[in-house]
């Protein structure tokens, strides 16, 4: 197999970074302080970069790229998400749609909507219980929208760590 030329490997990293980076700087803004935000996001997207032309042949490099950036933020963070907990900080938190999840986290729309489901099915994930602990109205975002709001209350022992972390009062096991 040949080499893709390199206009072509640059203009598709190009489509890559503007595609992925807001869904990418927003999770990382969510669970991290301002400026390690930015460095993991900053961090991600050069490793992506100085291996984008490995990455393009694996068989989904947002998926590739979405595991690094989750470790990268449980690494600097403290913390690690399980994928039903991502989910749902990317659905009902940064308000991203089934699709765009998938499309950002490079999964199948599917098996989104299952996790969704089965956040939804526990009784400490509710949207309904998740909306009346930080004082918004279901299906409206917990902050950023409305400057009126005050910003979200970190957990204890979680202070200048991360903007809003619902999902972090627990104890958490590793990815799979």
């Amino acid at each position: 197999m040949r080499p893709a030329p390199a206009t072509v490997l640059t203009n598709s990293f190009y489509a890559f970074y503007d595609l992925h980076r807001p869904a990418y700087r927003d999770y990382a803004a969510a669970c991290l302080a301002p400026e390690e935000a930015k460095i993991a996001v900053s961090h991600l997207f050069d490793l992506v970069a100085s291996h984008w032309s490995t990455i393009v042949r694996e068989p989904d490099p947002a998926a590739w790229a979405w595991y690094r950036h989750t470790q990268t933020v449980a690494r600097r963070s403290g913390h690690t998400l399980t994928p039903v907990e991502e989910t749902l900080l990317l659905h009902e938190e940064l308000q991203l749609s089934v699709d765009k999840i998938a499309t950002v986290t490079g999964t199948d729309p599917a098996a989104v909507s299952s996790r969704l489901a089965a956040a939804r099915r526990h009784p400490d994930h509710t949207e309904a219980q998740w909306c009346a602990e930080r004082g918004v109205a279901v299906g409206q975002p917990s902050y950023g929208t409305r400057p009126s709001r005050p910003p979200p209350v970190e957990p204890a022992g979680c202070e200048g760590k991360m903007r809003s972390a619902p999902y972090r009062h627990r104890a958490h096991g590793q990815r799979r």
